[in-house]
């Protein structure tokens, strides 16, 4: 009897702990997704100088195989194209899981994007996996991945 009181107690103490670590985690997972929000609104709405505010600047992007190793390298590269991408389709989120380990948050998002680009249809279903920390400026987007796959209309 006495062991299954401690077993219980024991069980009782772990998910009162578990429960207690997941609600300190839930502030920072919100802020963080948060930025990331931001991050998607500013590139959506063409702001070039708002989506870079939320990149770390030793971010890593993969995308579609490839990889940019630097805020000042995506903004080099992609950053245009995917403003101009994101300003003339319709994305909805299908999905998002989120958690948090320290100062770290992954969020995991997929989604569905509708729309004209370019003179083509776009119809397509996308994943993204998001790592950001918290740094003395808020959260910063530290690593994207960013895959997609077309789906018929």
């Amino acid at each position: 009897m006495k062991r299954a009181r401690a077993a219980a107690l024991a069980l009782a103490l772990g998910v009162a702990a578990a429960g207690a670590a997941r609600a300190q985690a839930e502030p920072a997972v919100a802020e963080a997704e948060a930025a990331l929000d931001a991050f998607h609104a500013a590139l959506a709405a063409g702001d070039r100088d708002g989506a870079l505010a939320r990149l770390d600047p030793a971010v890593v992007i993969f995308e579609a195989g490839g990889a940019e190793l630097s805020r000042d390298e995506y903004a080099s590269h992609h950053l245009a194209g995917d403003m101009e991408f994101l300003a003339a389709t319709t994305t909805e989120r299908v999905d998002r899981r989120s958690g948090a380990s320290g100062e770290l948050v992954w969020v995991l998002t997929r989604s569905n994007t509708t729309g004209t680009f370019r003179g083509e249809d776009v119809s397509s279903r996308g994943t993204e996996t998001a790592l950001l920390a918290r740094s003395a400026n808020g959260w910063r987007i530290v690593h994207l991945h960013w895959s997609s796959r077309a789906t018929k209309r």
